[in-house]
């Protein structure tokens, strides 16, 4: 591959890489969105947000597969890709995008260990509402009589 193949090929990477950050930037939001949904417990609002979670990683997909001839062609001249211009900025990209993943991980990491807590809570309640549905049969069992005892009760009075 000469190298005017190759500074097209970069520059066709650095598209899909804007494009892919732009998508991740969106990612990150709907993440953020998603972590505050899960704090108010707002399951329906997390149902939304999945939604469109779901369409950006579709497009941040169907992007990537679209980089991966390009990618392949540039990987396989590397060391000539790094000598030409714009690989400084492609690389810088690559960087920013790598930390945008991280970013929308963390987030997620975040999120899961607010439904986990929630969890807990629920379990807790769970537990608390049956401990107290068996003291109030207990009590109930103790302030009404069975109806042998009553009619005991009326045979002699």
């Amino acid at each position: 591959m000469n190298d005017h193949a190759l500074v097209d090929a970069l520059a066709q990477y650095r598209a899909g890489l804007d494009a892919e950050i732009a998508l991740l930037e969106q990612l990150a939001l709907v993440a953020a969105r998603q972590r505050g949904v899960t704090v108010r417990r707002d399951f329906e609002q997390l149902g939304i947000e999945g939604d469109e979670r779901d369409r950006l990683t579709r497009a941040l997909v169907a992007v990537e597969e679209g980089l991966q001839p390009v990618r392949a062609r540039l990987s396989a001249a590397r060391d000539r890709v790094a000598t030409l211009g714009g690989y400084a900025e492609v690389v810088a990209l690559r960087q920013q995008a790598s930390g945008l993943v991280a970013r929308i991980l963390a987030t997620d990491e975040e999120s899961m260990q607010s439904l986990a807590d929630a969890e807990l809570a629920r379990r807790a309640a769970v537990a608390s509402l049956e401990q107290g549905e068996t003291t109030l049969a207990a009590y109930r069992r103790v302030l009404t009589p069975s109806i042998s005892q009553a009619s005991l009760v009326d045979r002699r009075g």
